[in-house]
């Protein structure tokens, strides 16, 4: 149909009057005009938040998102940004995710920053429902985990 190119997926919920299942259909924009009014406002404690890089690309795909180091690990107090990048096919497919800031993690490629999606399970097992705020706050839990929370770091301020 017409619309069809316009309408991105399907989520089915019950309907409670037939007890049947039914489609609403969300436009790719209009989900990430969700995300980005989440995003602006600062997530949860204002430790992560993320925007658009450039306000007139209407395909709404380069993001820069930011994590503030999490309490006792080496990463305390740091302020990380990321590039994250949200194809065509997002949010089917998870957004590929860059640190711009230094940092030292197992998931996050040393030379290029990429966090590597064979070694960080958001991105490996990607679901639709996932968002940039899910990947930016994983990422944050996965600072403070064993074997990242005690890592060396790059100096701060320094970038990939």
């Amino acid at each position: 149909s017409p619309e069809s190119d316009f309408f991105y997926q399907t989520d089915s919920k019950p309907d409670r009057r037939s007890r049947n299942m039914t489609s609403v259909v969300v436009p790719r924009n209009f989900r990430l005009l969700e995300e980005l009014e989440r995003g602006e406002k600062g997530i949860g404690d204002g430790t992560v938040s993320y925007g658009m890089d450039d306000g007139d690309d209407i395909y709404m795909r380069s993001w820069t998102g930011t994590v503030i180091g999490p309490h006792n690990s080496v990463h305390e107090g740091r302020i990380y940004q990321l590039k994250l990048f949200c194809d065509k096919d997002y949010p089917e497919k998870p957004p590929t995710v860059r640190f711009h800031s230094r940092i030292n993690m197992t998931c996050v490629n040393h030379e290029t920053g990429v966090v590597e999606p064979k070694k960080f399970a958001i991105l490996s097992n990607w679901q639709r429902e996932y968002t940039m705020e899910t990947i930016l706050t994983q990422l944050k839990k996965e600072m403070a985990a064993p074997q990242n929370r005690k890592l060396v770091q790059p100096p701060e301020g320094t970038y990939f």
